[in-house]
């Protein structure tokens, strides 16, 4: 299965950073969004959840603020 992940973070979140490796671990091709450096990605995550909060992950049409308090549901997304 070949899921479209799109991940929104900031190079100082360590929540990010996992993610981040977990996919690569897991073969999983990403899109990072970096929402420091562009500030309209950040307008993106605060349009798609309500809310600032990074990371936001979105594999196809779910959104999962958080990683670490999603990793279940995430990792079974991917298998």
């Amino acid at each position: 299965m070949s899921a479209n992940v799109k991940i929104y973070t900031i190079p100082t979140c360590s929540d990010c950073n996992h993610a981040k490796r977990y996919f690569k671990e897991q073969d999983v091709p990403y899109i990072e969004y970096n929402c420091e450096e562009n500030p309209e990605y950040a307008v993106e995550v605060k349009n798609l959840t309500g809310k600032q909060i990074v990371p936001t992950i979105l594999i196809d049409d779910k959104v999962f603020i958080g990683f670490a308090e999603n990793f279940k549901e995430i990792s079974a997304l991917l298998a």
